[in-house]
């Protein structure tokens, strides 16, 4: 049995550029936008918390690498679940990952940004 690790998308009906295009979307909204919107309001803001209980969890365990290493873990989870849709020729969980981070990554890093504003 392959693991998801060793897939390479030039053995699939998938574009590789498409793909880095994909995460670079998801990475930057998700991975950035959002991080950088939650560690500010974090550390910035008195009169707002962060909503998610097990994010505020981990941010009260290990600081702030509690919070990067649950978006790390979300996000390569996600990742392992792309690559296993390419392996499967399977057109919903290849785009379905990347674009669910991204739309999240959008939403929460505007709403982030209009609390921050106030």
């Amino acid at each position: 049995m392959e693991s998801v690790a060793s897939v390479s998308l030039d053995e699939t009906s998938f574009d590789p550029t498409e793909f880095s295009w994909l995460w670079f979307l998801s990475t930057a909204t998700y991975g950035v936008g959002d991080v950088v919107t939650t560690i500010a309001l974090v550390q910035y803001s008195v009169v707002v918390n962060e909503a998610n209980a097990l994010l505020r969890a981990a941010i009260e365990s290990f600081g702030l690498w509690g919070l990067i290493g649950m978006k790390l873990v979300a996000l390569l989870f996600c990742l392992a679940i792309s690559l296993a849709g390419a392996r499967d020729d399977d057109a919903a969980l290849y785009y379905g990952p990347p674009a669910m981070l991204a739309v999240v990554g959008a939403f929460t890093t505007v709403y982030n940004i209009r609390l921050l504003v106030g």
